[in-house]
């Protein structure tokens, strides 16, 4: 028991050391942080005045081809998160820069002299301890923390200009590839055709709207949309890594590196988790992912009246008897959706005279009928149920029902769904209150290979060039329209035509 209570002491007090260590580091860098620490070590840590250097004779060792600041922000050696810093000749990251810190004792050993803040963003030189200020570390501050003005995000769909990585390929901003960690394509997916939201995307490229909000799940998720936008990145990819741990945590590992996930499940989970944590209510325009995407339903659930709950008055003749149709009480309700889901009619169960499979066609309009007020949708769980779209969304989310589950095994309809690129006009087909009721595709993700074990692609539209490109992973490749229609449509967003910005 004393052995124990002595390593648990230990540990208390290497805990509390390295705290006032990076205490420290932190009061060196600026004087929040200075009131910070000493509010917290009782007055201990005394402000050390840095001096600042306007050159610095080891800049020429920096490597930005080494740099990658998509990772979370952990010490190498200690694994900690508190003040770490980059060392900008290796790309690894160490916390603190006192002199017992990692970060001091690494640029010894190895003769690594240049780091960068990963919070602060400030460049010192170790072990000397000085600040650099040198106009010529701009562009490794703009790879770390991307920045976008109001101006710059108003014109991004105007913009045609390509970029041009340190290797010297170019890059689309907007339009680059994201790292497939593992099994996580149904996530990048998700994040790709997410994107291509504009009221979403100019969100998130600008902090200072979600700037109150402590969610790691909001933050990293608008770290990852600035890099994925932004046009001086050193390398033509990004990878989601961080966003990734973030959804781990926040999801309680429902969706996790190494397991593949459903894109459906994960974007309905993603767009309520993130209009909870930046503060939304039942109220329609409390968040950005409600303004953007919720609609609204009135259900109709038609429930069979029991024999003899009700007579027929002069004739004492019950609705079970003979030559009566069955008799229905119905009751009607409002609710809210994010996406409507669609169902798709069974495949065909025999094959051609060539013994090939016969793949059916099914058009969009005729399964979109769902939702016409009129046609009676019967569930063994849900009953019978009519229903009519009463507010439709600025961006509509359609999901094909592709896979179906019993209890062996799951099953794929390979029903292709022919569908329009453009000009989609819901009130050819279903009743819709008045206004915009034309919608644009702008994205459509698809599902190849046998369940639980295929792949996703997702098809995507660049405004600014008119262009449609297939994403998978690190893989951007442009296509033709028409390409996109061939596909095995699983999950699609469609944007209203009113709303689009001149």
């Amino acid at each position: 028991m004393k052995r124990a209570r002595e390593d648990e002491a230990g540990a208390a007090a290497e805990a509390e050391q390295q705290q006032a260590a990076a205490s420290k580091d932190d009061a060196e860098d600026s004087d929040t942080d200075a009131d910070g620490a000493l509010a917290r070590l009782g007055g201990r840590v005394k402000k050390r005045e840095v001096e600042l250097r306007r050159e610095c004779p080891y800049l020429a060792t920096v490597n930005r081809q080494v740099l990658d600041f998509d990772f979370e922000k952990f010490c190498s050696v200690s694994l900690s998160n508190l003040n770490v810093y980059g060392c900008l000749v290796c790309g690894k990251y160490f916390q603190g820069r006192g002199r017992t810190s990692h970060a001091y004792v690494h640029s010894l050993e190895q003769d690594h002299h240049v780091f960068v803040n990963l919070h602060t963003e400030k460049v010192y030189c170790l072990p000397d301890g000085y600040e650099v200020l040198d106009p010529s570390l701009e562009d490794i501050k703009s790879v770390l923390n991307p920045r976008f003005t109001k101006d710059h995000v108003a014109h991004l769909d105007s913009n045609k200009q390509w970029s041009r990585a340190l290797d010297g390929s170019e890059y689309m901003p907007g339009m680059v590839g994201l790292n497939n960690i593992s099994e996580t394509d149904s996530i990048n997916v998700v994040i790709q055709s997410l994107l291509r939201a504009t009221a979403v995307r100019d969100f998130f490229l600008l902090p200072a709207n979600y700037a109150h909000v402590r969610s790691p799940l909001v933050q990293t998720l608008g770290e990852l949309v600035r890099k994925v936008w932004h046009p001086r990145n050193f390398k033509g990819q990004v990878s989601p890594h961080e966003f990734l741990q973030a959804v781990m945590v926040a999801s309680k590992k429902r969706f996790r590196i190494g397991a593949q996930s459903d894109p459906v499940e994960f974007l309905s989970w993603l767009l309520n988790t993130l209009h909870v944590d930046l503060g939304g209510t039942k109220d329609p325009d409390s968040s950005i992912i409600y303004k953007c995407f919720q609609g609204e339903l009135e259900v109709t659930t038609e429930t069979p009246i029991k024999p003899g709950a009700e007579a027929i008055a002069g004739k004492g003749k019950r609705a079970d008897e003979p030559g009566e149709a069955p008799r229905f009480s119905q009751t009607t309700a409002r609710m809210p959706f994010l996406m409507l889901g669609l169902d798709l009619p069974p495949p065909p169960l025999f094959k051609d005279a060539l013994e090939k499979n016969i793949i059916p066609q099914v058009p969009l309009f005729q399964i979109i009928k769902k939702y016409d007020g009129d046609t009676v949708t019967e569930n063994v769980k849900t009953g019978r149920k009519r229903f009519r779209v009463t507010k439709l969304p600025r961006y509509l989310i359609l999901h094909m029902k592709r896979f179906t589950k019993n209890s062996f095994f799951i099953e794929k309809n390979p029903t292709i769904v022919n569908f329009p690129v453009k000009n989609l006009e819901l009130k050819d087909y279903i009743e819709v209150p008045p206004g915009g009721s034309k919608y644009d595709l702008i994205a459509n993700i698809t599902h190849d290979g046998r369940p639980k074990e295929g792949t996703y692609r997702a098809f995507v539209h660049r405004k600014s060039e008119d262009v449609w490109y297939e994403l998978q992973d690190l893989h951007v490749t442009e296509i033709l329209p028409q390409m996109v229609a061939l596909s095995e449509a699983y999950l699609q967003i469609y944007e209203q035509q009113s709303i689009q910005p001149k």
